[in-house]
């Protein structure tokens, strides 16, 4: 897929002007960007080939709730889905809120993970259990290394034996650097929205992304 940018990489602070200039000028609901990006991504992910269950890996933020989106389109499109969250759903940020009461009212499969000492068995379980997982957990704006239970979750992700697909960059990736903080997602595929991060000019961040898509969110 090509950029609406035609070509041009963001930077962790374009990234946010981008949305404040979609949000605060053109009136663009960010409920509704949060939409267009995750019903894209769930379109992505459809064309690559889904063979059995989905589990999807939502954080807190914007990013676990593209997630959210994500689960409900493929559901609707019938495939067997599961929301791992990875957070306590008063932590959830306004929009992944919303996401998160739909996908009660719609009864689809949810997990809530919020304790530091997970059972990493149980989850390394639902993973390989797994054709595809999604990591959902942070996004853009995440700065230094991933803390506890984090690290461990993206162990289990990476050890799974699944196929991974990363929401907008592979967690544990620097968004300007593409450099590894530490712990850090390995994904097949990442499908990242507008354009491409500025990261992904550097060679090894293809070490963590895999291939990478370019979705429009409606601006």
């Amino acid at each position: 897929m090509t950029s609406p940018l035609h070509g041009q990489f963001l930077s962790r602070d374009e990234v946010r002007a981008y949305d404040k200039h979609a949000i605060k000028l053109l009136g663009i609901p960010s409920a509704v960007l949060m939409e267009n990006a995750g019903r894209g991504a769930a379109e992505v992910l459809i064309v690559l080939g889904i063979r059995g269950p989905v589990v999807i890996a939502s954080g807190k933020g914007n990013n676990g709730g593209d997630g959210l989106v994500m689960a409900r389109h493929l559901s609707n499109m019938g495939f067997n889905v599961t929301i791992l969250l990875f957070a306590k759903p008063t932590e959830l940020s306004a929009d992944a809120a919303i996401q998160w009461n739909i996908a009660q009212q719609m009864q689809l499969t949810t997990q809530i993970w919020q304790d530091k000492h997970l059972n990493e068995r149980h989850l390394a379980a639902i993973f390989g259990r797994a054709d595809w997982i999604v990591d959902a957990l942070f996004g853009t704006g995440l700065t230094g290394a991933v803390r506890e239970p984090f690290d461990r979750i993206i162990h289990c992700i990476n050890g799974s034996g699944a196929s991974v697909f990363a929401v907008d960059i592979p967690t544990g990736l620097d968004c300007d650097t593409g450099v590894s903080l530490g712990s850090t997602i390995r994904a097949e595929h990442t499908v990242t929205f507008v354009a491409p991060k500025l990261g992904y000019r550097n060679p090894k961040s293809l070490e963590f992304t895999g291939r990478v898509h370019v979705v429009d969110i409606g601006v």
